[in-house]
């Protein structure tokens, strides 16, 4: 059982890395030929899609499963293909499909490539990111406070986001919207997607606690 799960791992991690890859390229692409539509430079169609946390999530997710597929055992604990990283991302992720549903989906209603690349960045690639933890848990052991140390992920996009914004005057998502919320009702609504946050990335490493425990037994 232990041989067949290490040998549909490689795959698996193989499919989520091209898949998020795929992902991030698409919406790469779109967002450049938009901005040449509009009549932006390079550069601003650039900054206006690494605006995103969605797609720097993405890229996070495309990297990390990559790295794991290179990294030796050793770097797998520590490394960017580490248990933690991968946490992080997964958590990440699948907060980008949940957040997204509930919360922007409603709000537009993309055509063409633009809804293949949405369906893969908010659905596709958090239900695989999420399979890929769920069947194939990290090596090691992570701490209990791990999904903490998670959160510097997201504290450093909100800073980001407010930084970015106040220097273009563009923000990403309308509930970080400091133009037209202020910024007690962004930070608010920013201080509440952190706590689905760390909801989330508990909930990731007891899955991942479970599954190890279950994968030693040979379940």
């Amino acid at each position: 059982m232990a041989m067949q799960r290490e040998r549909l791992r490689r795959p698996a991690l193989a499919v989520l890395a091209i898949l998020a890859g795929f992902g991030v390229c698409l919406q790469l692409w779109l967002s450049v030929r938009l901005a040449a539509s509009n009549g932006q430079s390079l550069g601003q169609g650039l900054v206006a899609y690494f605006g995103y946390f969605t797609v720097l999530t993405n890229i996070l997710v495309a990297l990390t499963a990559a790295a794991s597929l290179v990294a030796s055992p050793a770097r797998l604990v520590r490394g960017p293909g580490s248990g933690s990283v991968r946490g992080c991302a997964t958590t990440a992720i699948v907060l980008v499909g949940i957040a997204y549903h509930l919360l922007l989906r409603h709000i537009w209603s993309p055509q063409g490539w633009q809804w293949i690349a949405d369906i893969t960045l908010h659905y596709a690639v958090p239900l695989a990111a999420l399979a890929c933890w769920v069947a194939f848990p990290p090596r090691e052991r992570l701490p209990a406070w791990a999904p903490l140390a998670w959160c510097a992920y997201p504290v450093a996009y909100f800073v980001y986001a407010l930084v970015r914004g106040a220097l273009i005057g563009s923000y990403p998502y309308p509930f970080i919207d400091v133009d037209q919320l202020g910024y007690a009702r962004a930070l608010a609504n920013a201080v509440g997607l952190l706590a689905g946050f760390i909801v989330l990335g508990f909930a990731v490493r007891a899955v991942a606690a479970v599954r190890s425990r279950a994968v030693a037994t040979g379940a």
